[in-house]
């Protein structure tokens, strides 16, 4: 699939939770066919961070956006970019 027209469809992922945003995270790497030492090297993390991110075990400044966005009555949603 093209990057151009890569997530026309796809529905975007709505966040509740902060572990939302891992399935994210591990939805669009997959997609782009990265392995998780592959994406942590991109951007400078460790595989073992990148890890706990996707199965949301690394969430607790992620709880906190979630907690102030549900205050203010926003909602997340997370879909491909023209970046």
């Amino acid at each position: 699939m093209s990057k151009s027209n890569r997530g026309a469809h796809e529905q975007p992922f709505r966040v509740y939770m902060a572990t939302s945003v891992g399935q994210a995270i591990r939805h669009y790497r997959l997609q782009e066919g990265l392995t998780q030492a592959q994406l942590a090297d991109i951007v400078g993390i460790t595989p073992s961070y990148l890890s706990r991110l996707e199965h949301g075990q690394e969430t607790e400044q992620l709880r906190r956006v979630v907690a102030i966005l549900k205050q203010l009555g926003v909602r997340m949603t997370l879909q491909h970019a023209d970046w």
